[in-house]
């Protein structure tokens, strides 16, 4: 594994940290992360036909405001229903925030989960989120993870497409992105500064003389194989010469390459003519990325849009300014999924770590809104699920979900179910004990 450690941190309210770092591969042809990971391609339960289906996840890192976004309450009390006013969306009966208005214009290609309901309200619920099990500082040596990243569980059970990594993030923070027991090659790729250049050839290396390398490496394979006949090493002569084909193949660059794109197209995702430090720029330009990678073979790519959900003072200020660029970016991306025809192919998940609480706060004289677990929601669009609905509710003030809600877990088994991935497989830990990916394997029955 190569980390590069970058000397930004981010806070959130709870002294959480948004620490930045790059894990990438050992691309390095004297590494054995990446032949390992191509290795375990084979390993288990998936269905065939599944291979093309992959997964765009949208994080909003800081916990939105449920209630400000997608389940407004506009009958309700001045201090809880807020200063934004329901619209009208070409589904009938859903209606969204004002903010969201191109997303209401492309309402019938997404689903919207209404009764999601978190563990707990803390901002460790990140790790919630990217595995479906609840942060444990106990956990020894994991940074308080007790799971692996699904990323990290699908590049292991699934793998990518020849040349392109199996999983790509281009979130700022790691720390929960990890891939613990599925193995150290099944970390996410990271397509920055030193991550992208690791994809291509150093200046000195010729494809003849990297040719020389991977048939000296095929020669000492076969020296080892006469030392040791284990079942191990059976094979490693094709994994790691598909670990040569990402290193010398352009595909992958060139899905990281957005100057491939048109401005028309840029300017669909709304960032043409920004500058490239520009906050709204790093956002938009990231869904325009995750839609090249997924239509390259990446079967998970996951993007923070924004961290700055964490709205207990100036909530409304906030959200006027930032909802509307996440609107256009997720927008942007589902039409622009189906205008290439993969819609049915690419499910798209945006979701938080919790919502916002109904009553309003003041925090520093401004209105704010506190973390509140026991509502929130998740959008999906595409993957070949039911769209064009809303799936359960909560109560007049938004506190809660009315029925049974659904999990975390719930919403990662769809993502699995999509993927072809059954949620009841199981992989051995640091201690060879089988664990469950999912103790709740059942996905939103609404959407399958």
């Amino acid at each position: 594994m190569l980390t590069f450690w970058s000397k930004r941190s981010q806070l959130f309210c709870d002294g959480a940290s948004r620490r930045s770092f790059l894990q990438v591969g050992a691309l390095a042809a004297g590494g054995l992360t990446l032949p390992d990971l191509l290795r375990l391609r084979a390993q288990g339960a998936t269905i065939p036909q599944s291979k093309r289906k992959a997964v765009i996840m949208v994080t909003l890192g800081g916990g939105p405001s449920h209630i400000d976004l997608y389940d407004l309450k506009p009958d309700a009390p001045t201090e809880i229903r807020g200063e934004f006013k329901p619209i009208e969306t070409v589904v009938p009966g859903l209606e969204i925030s004002e903010l969201l208005s191109e997303q209401a214009r492309i309402a019938d290609k997404f689903a919207l989960v209404r009764n999601l309901q978190m563990s707990t309200s803390s901002h460790n619920q990140d790790q919630e989120v990217l595995s479906g099990f609840l942060y444990n500082p106990r956990v020894p040596g994991a940074k308080g993870n007790p799971r692996p990243a699904f990323g990290s569980v699908v590049s292991r059970l699934r793998g990518g497409a020849t040349g392109t990594p199996a999983y790509v993030s281009l979130r700022r923070d790691l720390i929960n992105e990890v891939p613990l027991y599925a193995g150290p090659g099944h970390a996410p790729f990271v397509p920055i500064g030193e991550g992208l250049e690791n994809l291509g050839l150093l200046k000195q290396m010729t494809l003849e003389r990297f040719a020389d390398r991977k048939a000296l490496l095929q020669s000492l394979d076969q020296l080892r194989r006469h030392a040791d006949a284990h079942a191990a090493v059976t094979g490693a002569d094709a994994f790691a010469a598909q670990a040569f084909d990402i290193l010398s193949s352009p595909q992958t660059r060139e899905a990281f390459d957005l100057s491939r794109e048109s401005n028309d197209m840029r300017q669909k995702y709304g960032f043409a003519g920004l500058p490239t430090y520009n906050a709204n720029y790093l956002v938009l330009s990231k869904f325009l990325m995750a839609r090249r990678l997924v239509e390259a073979g990446v079967p998970v790519v996951t993007l923070e849009a924004f961290g700055e959900w964490d709205t207990h003072a100036n909530n409304f200020t906030t959200l006027r300014r930032i909802a509307p660029v996440v609107d256009r970016g997720i927008s942007a991306l589902i039409s622009d999924l189906h205008e290439r025809g993969l819609a049915d192919d690419v499910l798209v998940v945006m979701w938080g770590e919790f919502g916002r609480s109904p009553r309003i706060a003041t925090y520093n004289n401004t209105p704010g809104r506190d973390h509140h677990g026991n509502a929130n929601f998740a959008l999906f669009a595409g993957g070949g699920l039911n769209m064009g609905q809303v799936i359960g509710a909560t109560d007049a003030r938004g506190e809660r979900p009315t029925g049974t809600p659904y999990t975390p877990q719930n919403i990662l088994a769809t993502i699995y179910h999509v993927l072809g991935i059954d949620p009841s497989t199981t992989l051995p830990d640091h201690f060879g004990r089988p664990m469950y990916l999912l103790d709740e394997p059942e996905a939103v029955r609404e959407l399958v």
